[in-house]
């Protein structure tokens, strides 16, 4: 192929020639199930193994959620990945004040009771116990070097995006994850001292589930109670 059959100028800006690869009908459905069957042995786990997990795991993870789609492709996320087990447990002390706060008022009484099948408490040990703490923070603006704001767009649509792909990204690793946001969370940008730029969106501990493990036991909602089909 040629160098002007490779790219295209659009709008003035260079566009490079993207190959995607397509399945028959039936490969499609089979692939189809396939990763939706996979995907829906996850669960979210409270219980960790102390086991370590190498760096270039979670590397690749973040590297895999940083692939996903955002506004503008200005990426507003960073990825702050955490091994420090005296950091761990400065964020443990700080997150288990701010739960207390909501169990003890801040959260209603049907919330509460929504929440006790999950078997939540005050006590979060698993911020401790997994062997990295991955914190997405997002990012609502960029700082020039001159200091100048610029704005980001759809960021929460985009970082949530992203946060998507890295829990899916966790679960073909092997490892489990649980998606804790105790609010507010502002104690994580000062205990990882993160830019004025950077706010807090989501605290997942990763690694290995303890062995035995359990899970609430709750079911997903149906296909006909989340979908709506125009034919």
């Amino acid at each position: 192929m040629s160098r002007e059959e490779s790219s295209k100028i659009i709008n003035g800006y260079k566009h490079s020639l993207h190959e995607t690869e397509s399945l028959s009908g039936n490969k499609m459905i089979e692939s189809s199930r396939d990763y939706f069957e996979w995907l829906d042995k996850r669960r979210s786990v409270r219980d960790f193994s102390e086991k370590e997990v190498p760096k270039e795991v979670i590397e690749n993870i973040i590297k895999t959620a940083s692939t996903a789609p955002s506004g503008a492709h200005k990426q507003p996320w960073t990825f702050c990945a955490i091994s420090n087990s005296g950091l761990k447990t400065k964020i443990r002390e700080a997150a288990e004040i701010e739960e207390k706060e909501n169990y003890s008022g801040r959260m209603s009484e049907s919330w509460i009771k929504d929440l006790a099948p999950l078997g939540t408490t005050v006590e979060k040990p698993f911020l401790e116990e997994a062997p990295w703490l991955i914190v997405v923070f997002k990012r609502v603006y960029e700082i020039e070097e001159d200091r100048k704001k610029h704005n980001n767009y759809y960021v929460n649509e985009s970082v949530g995006i992203a946060c998507g792909m890295l829990i899916s990204a966790i679960h073909n690793a092997g490892l489990v994850t649980l998606t804790h946001t105790p609010s507010p969370m502002n104690f994580l940008t000062k205990a990882l001292e993160r830019p004025e730029n950077e706010r807090a969106f989501l605290l997942l501990p990763v690694g290995y589930a303890q062995d035995p493990v359990y899970v609430p036991n709750i079911k997903r909602k149906p296909l006909e109670d989340v979908a709506v089909f125009y034919e």
